[in-house]
């Protein structure tokens, strides 16, 4: 029948071939390619030999939509990954990537699947000590002011002992217990306007004891007012609440990540860690005065961890977005790319989202 229809028997046969095929794709093994990660909780986390984390759950729902068989290896920073997806030493970089010019030239990215931004985060406020104080005086210039008030604290201390020796009889004679009486004297009336000597010269004693109260009182005054200044500038700079407050001070960021690209082109001094845990612990050994990273992370790492006072100040800036990247012209990106679509139309994302970050905005 089929050699006398040689058009039914084409046409049966290119039907075999075609359910050969479709069973041959739904039993095939899946390809293996090779993941680059980043540990940065709550995206990519390690919970024993097992990995977890938002990243990673979005990006195992996509290997598996495409028959894919991850080979995770674990970089130490975000430059050294994105370094490794632009040699080809890994298919694919799943973490909290952060899309910009710099790397779009290096790298391609998929379809951003989250938005982020960065955001400041302080510890627990620190009490000001002498040493701050010291060294307030010393940028205001005024402790060069106290220098020359302890030079005349000595030279005249010096001078009363040697008048007192030459016109009181009743003075002690040994120089230390004179230089004592003397220094008593002299502290009495530059702190309390007191002074407790004798009258030895009549109204011209009373003159020059009456000039030496007003010295002493301009000196309290002084003092007061100068420490007071500085307790009041060391507070107030000492403070931060937001990006503005960060000129002149030190803040920590993850090595190559976006927060030390934004520091440093707007004039922040930074220093870099390769973790978050790293960077808090400069925090509170008083190493950095605030970190700057990404604000999910910062929030989800203070959340976590109460007990250590950690603090989100100011607002939101500059907003970014997350997508996962593959070297140059991957087949792999469009695929990918559109995987995310799919996720963030049937909600899947949004699910992620709240599972590790709640109502967090």
């Amino acid at each position: 029948m089929l050699r006398k229809l040689p058009y039914l028997r084409k046409v049966f046969i290119l039907l075999c071939l075609a359910a050969a095929n479709a069973y041959g794709q739904g039993t095939a093994e899946p390809r293996s390619i090779n993941v680059g990660i980043y540990l940065s909780p709550p995206f990519v986390m390690e919970e024993g030999e097992r990995l977890s984390g938002m990243s990673v759950e979005l990006w195992e729902n996509i290997a598996q939509k495409q028959n894919l068989a991850s080979k995770y290896r674990v970089y130490s920073d975000i430059k050294s990954l994105v370094d490794g997806v632009h040699r080809g030493e890994v298919d694919v970089a799943v973490t909290n990537l952060t899309i910009t010019e710099a790397r779009a030239r290096k790298i391609d990215f998929t379809q951003p699947w989250f938005d982020a931004g960065l955001r400041v985060m302080v510890g627990k406020k620190r009490r000001t000590s002498i040493s701050d104080i010291v060294q307030g005086l010393k940028k205001t210039g005024m402790f060069a002011s106290y220098l020359w008030i302890l030079a005349v604290i000595i030279l005249a201390t010096l001078a009363f002992t040697l008048f007192d020796r030459k016109f009181d009889a009743e003075f002690p004679r040994r120089w230390r217990d004179g230089l004592a009486e003397s220094f008593y004297s002299v502290m009495s009336i530059a702190t309390s306007g007191n002074a407790h000597r004798k009258n030895l010269f009549g109204w011209v004693g009373k003159i020059w004891a009456g000039i030496w109260l007003v010295c002493g009182v301009a000196v309290v005054s002084f003092i007061t007012a100068s420490i007071t200044s500085v307790m009041t500038s060391l507070a107030l700079t000492s403070q931060v609440n937001g990006l503005r407050d960060l000129p002149g001070k030190t803040v920590g960021v993850l090595s190559g990540s976006v927060a030390e690209e934004y520091a440093q082109e707007n004039g922040i001094s930074t220093r870099a860690y390769e973790s978050t845990e790293q960077t808090v612990s400069a925090l509170r050994a008083g190493e950095i005065d605030a970190i700057v990273g990404d604000s999910p992370v910062l929030a989800y790492f203070a959340f976590q961890n109460p007990e250590l006072g950690l603090r989100l100040v100011g607002k939101l800036f500059n907003p970014d977005k997350y997508a996962f990247a593959v070297p140059k012209d991957s087949p792999l990106g469009r695929p990918l790319s559109v995987e995310i679509i799919a996720a963030h139309e049937q909600g899947t994302i949004m699910d992620l989202r709240e599972e590790y970050f709640g109502t967090l905005k």
